[in-house]
């Protein structure tokens, strides 16, 4: 499986992660070589800007800034906390032209979104595994072919950000450290800035999770989306859950019972919800098997073409 996409359209280089259970060393020797392929050919034949778009580690954004560098005079690399609706906006980080400097911004007027272009929100209250749902949802999709493009972000400030359970694999005590750092406040400042950033994410999937709370924080955020997945412990938590979707308009794609002591998922129906039971959501744990899992994939990427 490639370990990172890279593809030029137009001036826009779209980036992204493949199968991120590689390590780092072996997803910059792929982009190296990938770059190394695109120039050779041609296709990258540099100029005077390019901009990128997409998620990009600290080691990859070495290694396209050393070899864009040398044939771009600029480079602006895509921010979704700073986007509008309609909008996309650049930040200049290298410049060699006396039109750009760094720090400038570059606005960009997106091409129409699809309809079928869709933002889910995973919601449910707390210890439902939600994070850990996220995780492996992202890497079900990955391994689905000619999956449309994705994205996945935390929308809660609690230090679980979409690096964590891969770091956890590898290192858990890095892992705890960074989380602990990261924590911050659920502040209206903070729910402001997600918000803008889940209005600014412009791909065919996106996919985020929140707090465990319906409070109006959350209710900022989610109204951004457009569909909701409920994780629930018991059934009297669906309820609330429900309502608050349907209170913004969202509609519920899935209801999944989380069962961390169970010992199989079961799916009792795919349409026109999603429904059924997933088990041991374990920070750490490759859970992208999981049949209620893989189920619910299948059901983002057939939305995602208008299927």
């Amino acid at each position: 499986m490639c370990t990172y996409q890279i593809k030029l359209q137009g001036d826009i280089l779209k980036v992204g992660f493949g199968n991120t259970q590689a390590t780092g060393d072996r997803i910059v020797r792929d982009v190296a070589a990938k770059l190394d392929e695109m120039i050779t050919t041609g296709e990258l034949a540099g100029g005077t800007l390019i901009k990128i778009n997409g998620r990009i580690s600290v080691l990859v954004s070495q290694v396209l800034a050393d070899k864009l560098g040398k044939l771009y005079d600029a480079i602006a690399i895509f921010d979704p906390k700073i986007g509008e609706k309609g909008l996309d906006r650049y930040v200049v980080t290298i410049s060699r032209h006396p039109d750009y400097r760094v720090g400038d911004t570059l606005d960009v007027v997106r091409s129409p979104q699809p309809a079928s272009n869709i933002k889910v929100v995973l919601c449910g209250f707390a210890n439902t595994g939600k994070t850990c749902f996220r995780d492996g949802l992202k890497q079900a999709l990955l391994q689905i072919p000619n999956t449309p493009e994705s994205y996945f972000i935390s929308g809660c400030p609690d230090g679980d950000g979409s690096w964590y359970s891969e770091t956890a694999r590898r290192d858990p005590d890095l892992a705890a450290e960074l989380k602990t750092q990261y924590k911050a406040g659920f502040t209206p400042e903070f729910a402001k800035l997600k918000a803008q950033e889940v209005r600014g994410v412009n791909t065919p999937i996106f996919v985020f999770d929140i707090g465990g709370r319906i409070s109006d924080e959350n209710r900022l955020i989610m109204q951004e989306a457009t569909h909701g997945v409920i994780l629930v412990k018991d059934e009297s938590e669906i309820a609330p859950w429900v309502k608050f979707c349907d209170e913004l308009g969202l509609e519920v794609m899935a209801i999944i019972f989380s069962d961390f002591f169970g010992n199989t998922d079961v799916v009792e129906s795919e349409t026109p919800i999603v429904r059924g039971s997933v088990h041991r959501l374990q920070r750490g744990e490759d859970v992208s098997q999981r049949p209620i899992i893989q189920a619910l994939a299948w059901l983002l990427v057939g939305l995602s073409k208008g299927k």
